[in-house]
């Protein structure tokens, strides 16, 4: 992802009254911290505060993977300090013992997670005995699970195929597979090869969301690259909802699809504001508990949680910039 013109730069963000200079430096003190994230297009706020030069202390680094399975593995290796996860990717870390703080909640999917299917394939049931590709992760091992669910299906009734990312996009290319279970933007690159919506997160509301989430040690290390971090990421969510079409040409190429693709595509998110943070994670009783637990307790009758995992003090909203 190119780095934005300087005068490009300043202009995208005082079109929104912003100064490039209300973002302090962190302390160079602090150790530095790495975001792991993917090209999900709920986390194009990420992208676009690192373009829009928001992001500009040395002890804050953005690290680009290919699917959010890599940036859980980047996390449970140590590589990063922080990544851009779903909410049930948090849940399987915290199954697994790994101490990850959830610290701000970027979207809900509605509509933007989806199966793409060849042409031919109309109705659920049809998906009986087909080749689906598939990312290796709890979210989509769950779209899957609930496809499946609604068309009366057992899993051992498709042919699953672990894909992720690109190789999915090849796959279907090639002829290797018949169905996909895949996010934006690669639904957008097998729609150009024809393949059709079968059936999106618009049919399972609440189930798919994507947090920030941090390690506990790495909070209490560098406090102030997290508040710069949070603070630089909706400082571009506002350039991108008051600068729409601006920060669409921008964001799109890295994407690689157009502007008007990009658009498309992130109306199947619902970007959380500072205020859906305020409700979700701060106060007495974050909202964020109650859907976390009910998503646990479904991933725990689809197998993919053994045990549910304890959810006391995993919230955490001291980083989140003054309402």
């Amino acid at each position: 992802m190119s780095v934005l013109h300087p005068d490009r730069r300043q202009l995208l963000a005082s079109a929104v009254g912003l100064s490039l200079t209300t973002l302090g430096a962190c302390q160079r003190s602090e150790p530095l911290v790495r975001l792991a994230s993917d090209p999900w297009v709920g986390y194009c706020g990420v992208f676009l505060a690192r373009e829009l030069g928001y992001f500009n202390s040395t002890n804050l680094r953005l690290l680009e993977m290919t699917s959010g399975s890599n940036s859980l593995m980047a996390l449970a290796s140590g590589q990063v300090e922080a990544a851009t996860l779903t909410l049930d990717e948090w849940l399987m870390a915290r199954e697994g013992q790994l101490d990850l703080q959830a610290i701000m909640v970027f979207d809900e999917s509605a509509g933007a997670d989806v199966v793409m299917v060849r042409p031919g394939i109309t109705r659920l049931e049809q998906l009986r005995g087909q080749r689906v590709a598939l990312d290796e992760s709890a979210t989509g091992a769950l779209v899957l699970s609930r496809t499946l669910d609604l068309a009366g299906l057992r899993p051992d009734d498709v042919v699953k195929r672990p894909l992720a990312g690109p190789a999915q996009v090849d796959a279907y290319a090639n002829g290797e597979v018949d169905a996909v279970v895949s996010f934006e933007p690669y639904a957008t690159h097998l729609a150009r090869l024809g393949a059709h919506r079968l059936i999106d997160s618009r049919r399972f509301p609440g189930v798919i969301m994507d947090v920030l989430v941090a390690r506990a040690n790495a909070l209490a290390a560098s406090p102030e690259a997290f508040r710069q971090l949070l603070a630089g990421y909706f400082l571009a969510l506002g350039v991108l909802q008051n600068s729409a079409a601006q920060s669409a040409a921008l964001m799109a190429p890295a994407l690689g699809i157009s502007a008007q693709e990009f658009t498309a595509a992130l109306k199947g998110v619902h970007l959380m504001s500072l205020v859906d943070n305020r409700r979700l994670i701060d106060g007495a009783s974050p909202g964020l508990y109650p859907m976390a637990q009910s998503l646990a307790t479904l991933m725990l009758r689809s197998g993919l949680l053994k045990t549910l995992p304890g959810l006391d003090g995993v919230i955490d909203s001291r980083f989140l910039p003054p309402a």
